[in-house]
């Protein structure tokens, strides 16, 4: 991974080390708090074939292609190569990952949709799970025109935290999951290579702030 791609760093807030079990404020000890992520992250990547296996054979670009132009293109672009740090790229992400995202806007008459976003909702609500899966492909097959980053300096500092963590902050490294060139792992972990650097940072933000609430993993680390 080139430091001139790599998104600016997300700057979590500090929290207080204390030796107690459970922390007054819920949170655990490092040592806890890093084998429990090691554990989910383990369970994530056992799931994972099985959930690529279940959406990659059903799913039909062309079709996925005529849901982008009418529905996603006006935002995403037509080939999910957004121009806006607001709106994602979507171009070359995983398919089974954007299908997952799409769900949890939508959310079911049993449970609140895990991503809060009433835009996103309202597009959500119109598609089908075949729909979903169709312009997923559509987009996974699409090639990627990467953000870059516009500091320097700030990219250094983004690949330190992006390889290494914040040990002292009990934040793992983000290449454990998203690879070590932000490649991901296909259903679970999305590319970050080439996303917007606000966008990343938003969705840390949302982790945090509990308005994205489909990833207890993620939930965790931006806590």
């Amino acid at each position: 991974m080139t430091q001139q791609r790599l998104s600016r760093p997300f700057r979590l807030s500090s929290h207080e080390q204390r030796p107690a079990a459970v922390a007054p404020d819920g949170r655990r000890p490092r040592r806890a708090r890093l084998a429990l992520l090691a554990a989910m992250a383990g369970l994530a990547i056992q799931v994972s074939p099985a959930a690529t296996a279940a959406g990659a054979a059903k799913a039909d670009p062309a079709k996925g292609q005529t849901i982008a132009a009418g529905v996603c293109a006006a935002c995403h672009g037509p080939d999910g190569n957004s121009t806006q740090p607001v709106n994602p790229k979507l171009a070359a992400q995983h398919p089974e990952y954007l299908v997952k995202q799409l769900k949890d806007f939508k959310g079911t008459a049993e449970a609140p949709a895990a991503r809060q976003n009433a835009i996103m909702a309202g597009f959500a609500a119109a598609l089908s799970e075949q729909d979903m899966r169709d312009v997923s492909a559509w987009f996974a097959s699409q090639g990627l025109r990467p953000s870059w980053a516009e500091n320097g300096e700030l990219a250094k500092q983004g690949e330190a935290i992006y390889r290494g963590g914040i040990p002292a902050k009990d934040v793992p490294s983000c290449a454990g999951c998203h690879g070590p060139t932000g490649a991901g792992i296909p259903a679970q972990y999305p590319r970050l290579h080439g996303q917007f650097a606000e966008y990343t940072a938003a969705q840390l933000t949302a982790f945090r702030q509990g308005t994205r609430g489909n990833s207890a993993q993620m939930t965790t680390i931006a806590a």
